[in-house]
């Protein structure tokens, strides 16, 4: 079982790293994932710590990838100096995240207010539609960081290297945690996984089975817009909801079950919690107050289409959703041309478009 690792482990004092005189480039990319037990709610009383503990599948394909230019300052500034902007274009409105940010890691990496940062990210998918973007961009923002440590003679190896990025992202957005190893990533304590923690997100302490190797992704994207109503605000709402207490019970249940398949190979089980959480998400959602919707009318279709076919041809395909519009199709790789058939019956001017990001689950060897 792997080191359980606190937050004063993370710590750094202000001399522990001293900067350089020169001009450094960098750059780190980091893949989204795709929750299939969803993290919905914060605890009080802490920064970015989960209600409940989610499990995720990391992607291949949807990433971030963020360069940033470091020039020395003459002394330390009391916030870090910093631009930031997204394929090149000025972002002022990424601004207070990004401040908060840098403000929240300060003590577990000083150094970084040695240099103003000039910061230039690229996503490999839509930005802002319920695709991760914040948890692939603050993991390849916490690489950054790390990289900038070592680049100063701070070492870092195996899994503490792991844990503290994790730990960085998370304090970004809480599901970059997930964003930093694969295939498969763990996030929030949970008794029944004694590695877990609410800190930083692990790999779990079980083989997938060998029917998981390749797992296809098909991101059919139904919105390709800004959501309306962001998963920050969701977290919020959920602290008063009706249904809180029965959700926690709910995704303890199904974090279990999830994992009991993923080693069994069962992949009716496997889709059975997949979707019953991709549902329970948007019902939370729903029910809220105030409530709010983002399902389209074409993500309703492709999940009954989806839900008549399976019926009808008993093929393993089976659908999630994030927090938007978008629907994520898993899948063993076999499938993929069924998928694809389905796709074009089901959304043909979708389809037409190329309004689909083929993705697979990182596999470490990609």
């Amino acid at each position: 079982m792997p080191k359980h690792f606190t937050q004063n482990d993370f710590l750094l004092s202000e001399t522990a790293v001293l900067p350089g005189n020169e001009v450094l480039e960098l750059q780190a990319e980091a893949p989204s994932n795709i929750a299939l037990v969803k993290y919905w709610g914060k605890k009080s009383g802490g920064v970015q710590l989960p209600m409940n503990a989610s499990l995720s599948f990391t992607l291949s394909r949807s990433k971030t990838q963020t360069r940033a230019r470091l020039t020395p300052l003459e002394k330390p500034a009391g916030q870090v100096s910093f631009d930031v902007r997204l394929d090149s274009r000025p972002r002022p409105d990424f601004a207070p995240k990004m401040a908060r940010f840098f403000e929240r890691i300060t003590p577990y990496a000083p150094y970084i207010h040695f240099y103003r940062w000039e910061i230039d990210s690229h996503n490999s998918f839509p930005h802002g539609s319920g695709i991760a973007s914040s948890a692939s961009g603050f993991a390849a923002m916490a690489r950054l960081v790390m990289q900038l440590g070592e680049q100063l003679g701070l070492a870092c190896n195996g899994d503490f290297c792991v844990a503290k990025t994790s730990f960085l992202a998370r304090l970004g957005s809480g599901s970059a945690a997930r964003s930093v190893a694969e295939p498969v990533m763990l996030w929030g304590r949970d008794d029944n996984f004694p590695e877990s923690s609410d800190l930083y997100a692990v790999r779990p302490a079980f083989d997938l089975h060998p029917s998981f190797d390749d797992v296809r992704d098909t991101i059919v994207l139904i919105d390709r817009g800004v959501k309306p109503v962001s998963s920050t605000r969701g977290h919020e709402l959920i602290h008063q909801h009706p249904f809180r207490k029965a959700r926690l019970e709910t995704a303890r249940k199904n974090l279990l079950a999830l994992a009991g398949a993923l080693q069994t190979g069962d992949w009716e089980a496997f889709g059975r919690v997949l979707e019953a959480e991709a549902l329970m998400l948007h019902a939370l959602m729903a029910t809220s107050n105030p409530p709010y919707i983002l399902m389209q009318p074409e993500t309703l279709r492709l999940i009954r289409d989806l839900q008549d076919w399976r019926n009808r041809t008993g093929r393993p395909v089976y659908f999630t959703l994030d927090a938007g519009a978008n629907v994520h199709l898993l899948y063993p790789a076999a499938e993929h041309q069924a998928v694809l058939d389905l796709l074009k019956n089901t959304l043909p001017e979708l389809y037409a478009a190329n309004q689909y990001i083929p993705d697979k689950v990182k596999s470490g060897i990609d």
